[in-house]
């Protein structure tokens, strides 16, 4: 942990969050039907439904993986089309907070740097599977946590997976 002596001389707590690395963890993309999709003249109307886990993990000291786990459904006319799931990974140095803040930055912050990246992930998977690009809409991840917390005080009970 980083350290700072002040002009009284008493050690004062730098407070640093760091995007150390991104990555994808695991990735997998499903066509069941595509021979029939791309042969009828159905017109491109899918029904999106979008389920949104988060999972974090200390590895040591100040170093923390934060994966944001995404699965879409697609379907059209109540026929699978495809599905979509991304679990996007990073690691971040976070110092110098309080356990309520770096259960906050885990929550709500870390996941909001992770969500660009695993929505490019999921338009290039759509693009390349034959499928018109898809554009996820943002995600308040500040509700969402809020929404979890809430939920942890009425329920007191250990947390559940953050879904949408």
């Amino acid at each position: 942990m980083a350290e700072e002596t002040g002009a009284a001389g008493t050690q004062e707590t730098q407070q640093i969050f760091r995007v150390q690395k991104v990555y994808i963890k695991d990735v997998s993309f499903e066509t069941p039907r595509s021979t029939e999709i791309f042969t009828e003249q159905a017109q491109w109307a899918p029904e999106v439904k979008v389920q949104l886990n988060t999972e974090n993990k200390n590895i040591r000291d100040d170093l923390f993986e934060c994966t944001l786990m995404l699965t879409v459904t697609v379907e059209l006319e109540e026929k699978p089309a495809y599905l979509a799931e991304v679990q996007q990974s990073g690691l971040f140095t976070i110092a110098g907070f309080s356990d309520e803040e770096k259960a906050h930055l885990l929550g709500s912050y870390a996941p909001s740097v992770l969500f660009p990246f695993v929505r490019e992930v999921v338009s290039d998977l759509a693009v390349k599977g034959g499928f018109p690009q898809m554009l996820l809409d943002p995600i308040n991840f500040d509700a969402l946590y809020s929404q979890h917390l809430n939920s942890n005080k009425q329920q007191n009970a250990p947390a559940p997976e953050t879904q949408q």
